[in-house]
């Protein structure tokens, strides 16, 4: 989903699937108040800790999630992006704010309808992969069914469709301690989709995994979002997963939100220091879109074209073949400028100072 896909659904009167309004979080023994207006005023964590001996873990965090959106939340470790997920899920109960799921008050529900949100309606998959050991790879990922009393018959015929979704054919029979960190995490992936949940709550759920099967797995990823469209909110500590994930990233440190944007936005614009130290090592050719380097001019009769959302890598080859502007396209095929070998390497000037 593009950014513009976002904006029309949010503008567009539909409610977002997820909508966080002010939360925080607060831990430790006693009353929050104190903390609470501490933190208000301005005091930092330590501050905090040293005169009242809690920790502010999410510092008043406010951000929707269109439906069928991946959100990514990108922090180091000790940000507050884990405790804020698990406030989102109600795993943690937030000290402060509120927080609707398509309209439905998070904060007002009874234990009984939390236990039936997330056995449907929400699924969340965790970096540690949480299976049973006991049970075969086709009774884990039907386990969530079990659990709604769904029939034997059906449940494992579903564990079976999903079970070859995530590229896991033929393994339905063998343990969890048969198969690669990768295929149990695959599996862990199965589960949470059995349910068919409409969001789907990701906790650093690759970091575990060696480089080439955490790329495998976000590809896995991509592509079962690219047919299924649910809401999604990823958290990470790795902002080279944050670009390839996130339809939008926000960047989290010390509880709070330093910038919210799309790959492109926070890339080419980046809003604190920060952030500005995640996006100096970023190949912008990779992120930014070719629409960021068009400029006027005239096209060539009967010359190339590339689509405005194409990324600049993919044109680089072309502007090497042969000197000439290339026309850009809007998605409506309509003429919004050239892109040439000057604008482009105006960027890629800039990646290097």
């Amino acid at each position: 989903m593009n950014s513009r896909t976002i904006l029309l659904l949010m503008s567009s009167g539909e409610l977002p699937a997820i909508d966080l309004r002010h939360v925080w979080k607060v831990f430790g023994p006693g009353d929050s108040t104190r903390t609470l207006d501490l933190a208000k005023s301005g005091s930092s964590r330590a501050e905090i800790l040293q005169k009242t001996k809690q920790t502010v873990a999410v510092r008043d965090v406010s951000f929707s999630v269109a439906q069928g959106e991946t959100f990514v939340v990108m922090g180091l470790s000790g940000s507050g992006k884990s405790t804020l997920i698990r406030c989102l899920s109600r795993l943690i109960e937030p000290t402060q704010g509120e927080i609707s799921l398509s309209g439905d008050d998070l904060l007002a529900m009874d234990e009984d309808q939390l236990r039936q949100l997330r056995r449907g309606r929400m699924s969340m998959v965790f970096q540690h992969f949480g299976l049973f050991p006991h049970r075969k790879v086709i009774d884990n990922i039907a386990y969530g069914l079990e659990v709604q009393k769904i029939d034997k018959s059906t449940r494992l015929a579903r564990a079976t469709e999903i079970l070859n979704t995530v590229g896991l054919d033929g393994w339905a029979d063998h343990y969890p301690q048969q198969l690669s960190g990768g295929m149990q995490q695959r599996v862990g992936l199965a589960r949470a989709l059995a349910v068919d949940p409409q969001i789907l709550l990701f906790d650093e759920p690759f970091s575990a995994l060696d480089p080439l099967i955490r790329k495998e797995m976000q590809d896995e990823l991509i592509k079962l979002q690219k047919t299924m469209q649910r809401t999604i909110v990823f958290i990470t500590h790795d902002f080279a997963e944050a670009l390839r994930l996130g339809d939008r990233i926000a960047i989290m440190k010390d509880g709070s939100f330093d910038q919210i944007g799309t790959p492109e936005e926070i890339v080419s614009a980046p809003a604190t220091p920060y952030v500005r130290e995640f996006v100096n090592d970023v190949p912008r050719a990779k992120v930014l879109s070719v629409k960021s380097v068009t400029v006027g001019g005239q096209p060539v009769a009967n010359g190339r074209s590339v689509a405005a959302a194409a990324k600049i890598e993919t044109i680089i080859p072309m502007l090497l073949e042969r000197d000439e502007p290339i026309t850009v396209l809007d998605a409506n095929n309509q003429e919004i400028g050239v892109v040439n070998r000057a604008s482009v390497a105006k960027i890629l000037q800039a990646e290097q100072k």
